[in-house]
């Protein structure tokens, strides 16, 4: 008898545990339906133009031709009227950008060079977009021209968070559309058929292949590539090709020739800091700013072929304004826009960049927004987006929520730059009031300029005399958020 209860009992025990199991199962199975699934990091490509004029694009108003594939990555997304470069020229723009600060703070203040090939070197202690891009889990690339450190030093691009580089590291050696070798990491990668003598393969088209390869090698995970093209940087010169006979017949020209001051070809005596001499400048650059073009098309059209597109960024920016180098004429193409200046100019021309974001599903197609921001403000972005922290030493601020269209943007008390050639030049953005220093080492510090971009956005009527309180607002600003650079001092 006491042995049938005990089965008994055992087989009540047996049962509730089993339907106790059960429960709990089915309470997990319905606790994780709950849990959110996380969100996808979106991929980032941040493609930057170099002496791209503001008024280059046919979205941004250029009209001796056309750039159709980034007009259509405008009507994709946002299109900024009131974005800046870091600087007017190359390496503190790019330096501006990669460490999230102006140049009164930024390591890279000008273009200094080195002898043999590079340029001086970000610091080791740097913290880079890259490197914040790679605490968030992101594989990095950088394809293009850097300018920032030689190879080897603490500023080659591989030391400063980039998992692969592939291009000019020297902006040097980037003055040439045909170099007899480029950089992949460390290893020099010699081109065919160029030895300064020769031009059979044009370095850009070798530097597209490298960005198209890394996106479809990464197509699988988050990736960050930062694509600085070198177009259309001087030298004017252009493979004969479908995309030069498009312009070849379209301009009256005046060629620029060995005649011209700083011209060299290729040939035994080249000079490679100069520029070869061009037949047809007009249709070298109207070709080359459609070439830079039609690599964008690519990379749009690679993204929609990997069906990755939905979830990839696409930022288009310039590092600053048009340059009048090589026989370009920024002044028949109005590629300032209308503004004052072209590149190492503080003003308007030499500064304001183009500035388009895709973000599918993000961003609403085809809006535009006058919020003005800068180059230091696309590593607080980015960092906001992948919930990343941003050092404390950045000057920027994210403008994720006019991307999204939401409230709450945060607005720039005022936007500086300084940049220490000819006696020094500084410039300063106040709302709309702008405030321009040449000859700043001249005593008593240089002619005080303002404008009042609302008014005057082309930066014609100096009105500083009727507004001496601004000036000495303006003034303070300069002199505080410039930090002495040992590296490049004022002259």
């Amino acid at each position: 008898m006491r042995l049938r209860i005990a089965h008994f009992l055992f087989f009540l025990f047996s049962i509730s545990s089993l339907l106790g199991l059960g429960s709990c199962k089915e309470e997990a199975k319905t606790e994780q339906k709950t849990v959110p699934q996380k969100e996808k990091q979106p991929n980032v490509i941040y493609i930057l133009a170099d002496d791209l004029g503001y008024g280059d694009l046919s979205s941004y108003g250029q009209t001796k031709f056309e750039t159709p594939r980034i007009d259509e990555l405008a009507a994709r997304g946002i299109q900024f009227t009131q974005h800046y470069s870091g600087a007017p020229v190359c390496a503190p723009a790019r330096s501006s950008l990669m460490t999230g600060q102006h140049t009164g703070h930024t390591p890279i203040r000008g273009n200094k060079e080195l002898e043999g090939e590079g340029q001086t070197a970000l610091p080791g202690n740097a913290v880079t977009v890259a490197e914040i891009m790679k605490k968030a889990g992101y594989t990095t690339g950088a394809f293009g021209k850097w300018g920032l450190g030689f190879i080897g030093s603490e500023g080659d691009p591989v030391a400063q968070g980039f998992d692969e580089f592939y291009g000019y590291n020297c902006q040097r050696m980037a003055h040439r559309y045909y170099p007899p070798h480029l950089w992949h990491n460390e290893d020099k990668i010699l081109l065919d058929g160029n030895d300064w003598t020769k031009t059979e393969t044009y370095a850009p088209d070798k530097i597209q292949e490298a960005t198209l390869a890394f996106i479809e090698a990464n197509k699988e995970k988050p990736f960050f590539a930062y694509v600085p093209f070198v177009l259309p940087h001087a030298e004017l010169i252009s493979p004969k090709d479908s995309i030069f006979d498009k312009f070849k017949d379209k301009f009256e020209e005046t060629p620029f020739t060995a005649e011209n001051d700083f011209t060299s070809d290729y040939g035994p005596d080249i000079v490679h800091m100069e520029y070869a001499p061009q037949l047809k400048p007009r249709a070298a650059f109207a070709s080359m700013v459609y070439r830079m073009d039609v690599y964008v098309g690519q990379i749009l059209d690679k993204l929609d072929e990997l069906g990755i597109a939905e979830n990839t960024i696409v930022m288009f920016a310039s590092d600053n304004g048009p340059h009048a180098e090589g026989g370009a004429d920024p002044e028949f193409f109005n590629s300032s826009g209308g503004l004052r200046g072209i590149k190492r100019d503080l003003y308007e021309g030499g500064i304001r960049s183009p500035f388009i974001v895709t973000w599918p599903n993000k961003i609403k197609p085809g809006s535009t927004s006058d919020h003005v921001s800068a180059f230091w403000d696309v590593m607080p972005t980015l960092a906001e987006i992948t919930n990343t922290d941003v050092p404390a030493a950045s000057d920027g601020i994210s403008f994720l929520p006019t991307l999204l269209g939401k409230e709450g943007q945060k607005e720039h008390d005022h936007l500086y730059w300084e940049f220490p050639i000819q006696k020094g030049r500084k410039a300063v953005r106040k709302g709309d009031w702008k405030g321009v220093i040449y000859n700043f080492t001249k005593k008593p510090q240089g002619q005080f300029e303002l404008y009042n971009l609302a008014d005057d956005p082309s930066e014609t009527k100096n009105v500083a005399n009727e507004h001496p309180e601004i000036e000495k607002e303006m003034r303070q600003i300069m002199e505080s958020e410039s930090e002495a650079s040992e590296l490049f001092p004022f002259e």
